[in-house]
């Protein structure tokens, strides 16, 4: 070992309550030395007698570790305990970093965690050493669920108790406790129960040695260090001091055996508690299901084991026994409470599922929603009342209200969640009715709008109608939960506005379709009279007058789908459009300015912009397109009219038929006189005749008269060639068919059925022979005037050119 002054040598000492805490084993593991542990199979014995000192293993710098005898072992006796409390002064007097073991059950206790011992010690210390600081490490053993940060305080404040209540010399009575002792707390759980765990924590506390001698290491401060070099001489004197000091004095042995021994019978009587057969099979059920008769079944196993203990810890001092039964009391309480709160889970939750079941089966009975809410939560309530007084536990006075208050607000919010959903679909199954109500009619007043009625007034009438109709049912339903009035208000105005958006949304729509609309407002008008006949354009209607009523229908229809006007309040939009786009601005004679376009805005006077649809620049551009695209109607109309009069005029005028009349006379005269002018003329006529209707002379002028002339012409020549060939044909004489045997009369039908299976006959008789007497060997001999012949030629001659053609 180095004797430069700079080398310190420091000393961790662990001193112990109990010998089962297995301190050695601790001080093994922590610095890997190899004191003496008990055995745990050949008993409980004391295995380490005086002081015995090791080198720590491979933590820097230098450490020295000294394992001190208990302050609890039965081999010295009741009486001698002068060793123990001396060793235990002289670890504090020495060391830089004092372990001491502490059971976790102590905590918090007035004659454990070695309270009369630390009392002691700390009056002796401050009558024999200046102060120096010292590291007093608690080592928490055998770790239950309760955290170190609430173990921590309460050993902490035991400790500053202890310090108070000490009677300190005059030089120190205002001395704190932290200019002597730097207290420090961790903890361990098991070693018999969690080795590994204990293990890999005491591996953690192993780290904090390393350097520890540094600022804010663990070690307190170095004032007084004795080199290495001196540690042996300064020990000596140290012991010698204890050694010669006779008022050192603790409390007597035998409180502190019967703390040893009830805690012993406390934690044996835990333990079979907690391998109780009825206790682990209650326990396990009540994980799944509620128990029947629970408070009784636990009581009886409670009552059981305190009643042991009773019998066992009889003969111990009556204040530590009586400690301890409180302690045990509490610990078997604090091990069966989870399955007083899994019951009680249970209990919450049967009672939460019958408030639902009867909340549910009271609204399909058609009660109102509040008033089932409210018989329904009472019963529940009761329901768990009665089950929480059936589970209680005579030696437990456990708290049920957070429960209660836990159940009590799962039923609010179930009630608020049923009741937002029933108001939701009450309000959407209304909301539904209303669109159903105004969307078609609406739809179908703007597709007759401005036909002769007030389009928005008769809106306005189906809005008040249907929503006045739909608030009454919905206030009569709302009315079974109990709103307040400003919720209720408030359903009622969402309710009312949702039809107002369905009236407006349908005429946003509409207004989009407008320029469509207007179009066939247009043909609807201008195409159909005023019976809904479709018109005939015969030349006699006015097209202008007819194309005015139209326009002004489509511009009555643009008004209306301009803007919305659900509040009935007068507007000018027609007045503007009509004089602006139909009549034209009103330009005054006098006024020097220049008029000013009322259509060159983007909002209308006295309607809101909210409820504008179409702007009157929109407007502006809608009708120029609609003129422009309905301009092809009046176009083909005045065309059609134009054409019938074409297709009429055959005549020629009055003055002209006088003109003929008058100057024709002489050759009118002269026709009568000479007969063969008058046949020449009739041949002409029918000559011409044939031609007219070969060449579908009506036809041919129907699309104008140049078209006609230039079609006629190509096709006249081919046409007369034609007709003389025809004509030549008919003239030649036919061969006398070969006679046939004769033939039964036939009947009617017959000859009907014969003509028609020969439609050619009549055509291949010419026109000269028409006067004579045609026979055959079957037919009848028929006369017909020479009138009749004429006409039977002249529709033959027809018929044949027509067929040529």
């Amino acid at each position: 070992m180095p004797s430069s002054p700079s080398w310190a040598l420091r000393a961790a000492v662990s001193s112990s309550l109990f010998i089962l805490l297995r301190k050695s084993t601790l001080l093994n593991h922590l610095f890997r030395t190899n004191f003496r542990e008990m055995d745990a199979i050949r008993g409980r014995n004391q295995t380490t007698k005086g002081i015995w000192i090791a080198k720590c293993v491979g933590i820097e710098p230098f450490t020295v570790v000294m394992d001190l005898e208990g302050t609890d072992g039965r081999e010295r006796g009741e009486d001698d305990t002068t060793f123990e409390k001396q060793s235990a002064l002289f670890a504090l007097a020495i060391s830089d970093i004092v372990l001491i073991n502490i059971w976790c059950h102590d905590i918090g206790r007035e004659h454990a965690a070695n309270k009369p011992l630390l009392k002691t010690v700390f009056q002796v210390m401050m009558r024999l050493f200046s102060p120096r600081k010292t590291t007093l490490l608690f080592v928490i053993r055998d770790k239950t669920k309760t955290p170190l940060e609430r173990l921590e305080p309460v050993l902490k404040e035991d400790i500053q108790k202890i310090w108070d209540a000490v009677s300190k010399p005059q030089a120190h009575k205002d001395t704190k406790l932290s200019e002597f002792f730097n207290v420090e707390v961790t903890a361990l759980p098991s070693y018999e129960e969690k080795e590994e765990q204990f293990k890999g924590q005491v591996a953690q506390l192993r780290r904090r040695f390393f350097n520890s001698i540094a600022p804010g290491g663990l070690a307190g401060d170095r004032r007084g260090v004795i080199p290495a070099s001196g540690f042996s001489v300064s020990a000596q004197e140290i012991w010698k001091v204890i050694k010669e000091n006779k008022d050192l004095d603790l409390p007597a042995h035998k409180v502190m055996v019967a703390t040893v021994r009830c805690e012993e019978i406390t934690n044996e009587t835990l333990s079979r508690l907690s391998s109780d057969e009825d206790w682990v099979n209650l326990e396990e059920t009540v994980q799944y299901e509620a128990v029947p008769d629970f408070g009784k079944k636990l009581g009886s196993i409670l009552d059981f084991y305190l009643s042991e203990y009773d019998i066992e810890a009889v003969y111990f001092d009556e204040g530590v026994r009586n400690a301890k039964r409180q302690q045990l009391e509490s610990r078997a309480l604090q091990l069966v409470y989870p399955a007083f709160q899994a019951m009680l889970g249970h209990l919450r939750t049967k009672a939460f599922n019958t408030f639902k079941n009867d909340l549910e089966q009271s609204l399909q009975k058609g009660k109102g929603f509040a008033l089932s809410v409210r018989e329904c939560s009472q019963l529940s309530m009761l329901e768990f009342d009665q089950g929480c007084a059936d589970v209680a536990v005579k030696q437990a006075d456990w708290d049920t209200s957070k429960v209660r208050e836990k159940l009590r607000r799962d039923i609010e919010a179930h009630a608020t969640s049923v009741r937002t959903a029933k108001l939701e679909e009450l309000k959407a199954e209304y909301e539904r009715q209303l669109t159903g109500a105004l969307a078609e009619p609406v739809e179908s007043l703007f597709d007759a709008a401005g036909a002769g009625q007030d389009t928005w007034a008769s809106i306005r009438k189906l809005y008040k109608r249907e929503t006045e109709n739909a608030l009454l049912g919905f206030s009569a339903s709302l009315s079974g939960f109990e709103l307040d009035c400003s919720k209720f208000d408030k359903m009622l105005e969402n309710l009312k506005a949702n039809a107002r958006g369905v009236i407006e949304k349908k005429a946003r729509e509409e207004a989009g379709k407008a320029l469509i609309r207007m179009k066939d407002r247009f043909s609807s008008v201008f195409s159909h009279d005023a019976d809904s006949m479709p018109r005939m354009w015969t030349g006699k209607e006015d097209i202008k007058k007819i194309t005015k009523q139209a326009r002004d229908a489509a511009l009555k229809l643009l008004s209306i789908l301009a803007a919305i006007r659900l509040d009935e309040q007068p507007d000018n939009v027609e007045h503007i459009l009509r004089s602006t786009l139909i009549d034209g601005p009103v330009v005054q004679a006098r006024s020097i300015e220049a008029p000013t376009d009322p259509l060159a805005a983007s909002t209308w006077e006295e309607i809101p912009p909210r409820y504008t649809l179409i702007t009157p620049v929109q407007c502006k551009s809608l009708w120029r397109q609609f003129k422009t695209e309905t301009e092809y109607s009046v176009t083909q109309a005045i065309s059609a009219q134009e054409a019938y009069r074409r297709s009429n005029s055959w005549l020629p005028p009055p003055w002209a038929i006088v003109a003929i009349a008058v100057l024709g006379f002489n050759e009118f005269m002269a026709l009568l006189r000479n007969p063969l002018y008058l046949i020449v003329l009739f041949v002409l006529y029918l000559l011409t005749k044939a031609l007219w209707v070969q060449l579908d002379v009506n036809a041919e002028f129907r699309h104008g008269a140049v078209s006609g002339i230039l079609g006629l012409s190509s096709r006249i020549l081919p046409t007369i060639m034609n007709l003389l060939k025809k004509l030549a044909e008919a003239g030649q004489p036919h061969p006398q068919p070969p006679q046939s045997p004769p033939r039964p009369p036939l009947d009617s039908h017959s000859f009907r059925n014969q003509s028609q299976r020969q439609p050619t006959l009549s055509h291949s008789i010419p026109a000269s022979s028409s006067s004579s007497t045609i026979s055959s060997p079957a037919s009848v001999v028929e006369h017909t005037s020479p009138l009749m012949q004429s006409h039977a030629g002249d529709t033959d001659t027809d018929t044949e050119l027509s067929s040529t053609s």
